[in-house]
């Protein structure tokens, strides 16, 4: 099967060394379709890249050189296909857009990945420049997508409210984990990472990009709820870049190290973040907001207990094996993080827990589910 898959996000965050979930989606998905089809690595502009790009993947990579959002308006004003798409569409049997790029092709069905209908749902967490013309058009090319996956029943749910999709259109792939995050990392290993930050052996983490859906402020001031004591003995570690719209935080972020309890680490290497997971006594990871929540699964892969939202998605990834509290409840929160600085037995059993459901994802999996879907497409 010859599959046009795009990589237009992946290939962003490559060049900005900075691949976010939608591009590690992307990065596992095209590895494991590679088993079992052809597919072509497809971006939209900035052709002048292709070199650059080409060593990152092992399969090949071409470029439509029309600006994703000009191409799309155009699509959607003259009802053809995606500009310079004709040659590539005469070779495929199907485009796959995992990354919410979804290109207009009359020739060749096109199947489009949602992850989540945040745009739609709450416009106040994306980008005000061109709002509402964006959400406009993302809703108006996934319809025209011959086929739609999303990563939970939750995501589901909300694509057939706010897409106006019907519920049998749409299929439901869970994500994987990667194994490099159950990988035990060396005891010099973590110890030298904890020297470098200077932290103790033990101490709540959050990971993500510092946005407001991700709660961080509320993480923050759970934190500052906890005995002084437990706040220096347990130090809360911010790891993840500045977003947006929570400027504000940074001198709070930056505080934390001031007050000895803590640290905000903007700029980590995985290998020193799969040793800071290991070393961490808890992920503490209250979104507001989840289509899927890999963090929380990463987290278990890890040995972490978890302490998540019971909204969203999260209580259908996690079930019974993480804590989940009401993310808008600072109080819930602190609550979560001093029962488990103090019970050990219970610390102990979430890890078990975790460990145990995150052997329900794998990209294999998720590949394979996508596979299905290809083949039911294309006939």
């Amino acid at each position: 099967m010859r599959v046009g898959f795009g990589v237009t996000h992946l290939v962003r965050g490559l060049l900005t060394d900075h691949v976010d979930g939608i591009g590690i989606y992307t990065r596992h998905l095209l590895a494991e379709i590679s088993r079992q089809a052809e597919p072509t690595a497809v971006q939209f502009g900035r052709c002048d890249q292709l070199a650059e790009i080409r060593p990152h993947f092992s399969v090949p990579v071409e470029c439509l050189s029309s600006g994703f959002q000009a191409g799309t308006a155009l699509s959607l004003l003259t009802g053809r296909s995606f500009p310079q798409s004709q040659s590539l569409q005469q070779r495929l049997d199907l485009f796959h857009a995992p990354d919410h790029h979804i290109p207009r092709l009359k020739h060749i069905p096109v199947v489009a990945t949602i992850m989540d209908a945040i745009p739609l749902a709450h416009p106040e967490w994306a980008s005000a420049r061109l709002r509402r013309v964006k959400n406009f058009a993302f809703r108006r090319m996934a319809q025209t997508a011959e086929r739609i996956v999303t990563i939970s029943e939750f995501s589901k749910t909300d694509i057939v409210h706010y897409f106006d999709i019907p519920p049998e259109r749409i299929d439901v792939t869970y994500l994987g984990v990667n194994p490099v995050y159950a990988q035990p990392v060396s005891e010099e290993q973590r110890a030298a990472v904890l020297g470098k930050y200077g932290l103790p052996p033990s101490f709540f983490i959050f990971v993500g990009t510092i946005q407001p859906r991700k709660n961080v402020a509320r993480i923050l001031a759970a934190h500052r709820l906890l005995p002084v004591e437990m706040q220096k003995a347990f130090p809360l570690v911010i790891v993840g870049r500045n977003g947006w719209g929570t400027d504000e935080l940074v001198p709070e972020l930056n505080g934390l190290r001031e007050r000895g309890c803590g640290r905000w680490l903007n700029n980590v290497t995985d290998t020193e973040l799969h040793a800071l997971l290991q070393s961490a006594h808890a992920l503490v990871y209250p979104s507001l907001y989840e289509g899927f929540g890999l963090p929380v699964l990463e987290g278990f892969a890890a040995g972490l207990p978890v302490i998540s939202s019971n909204t969203t998605s999260i209580p259908e990834v996690a079930l019974d094996a993480a804590l989940l509290v009401d993310p808008l409840q600072i109080d819930a929160i602190a609550e979560a993080m001093q029962l488990l600085a103090e019970n050990d037995a219970l610390a102990a059993d979430m890890r078990t827990r975790g460990r145990e459901r995150v052997k329900q994802f794998t990209w294999a999996a998720c590949g394979e589910k996508t596979m299905d879907v290809y083949r039911r497409v294309a006939g």
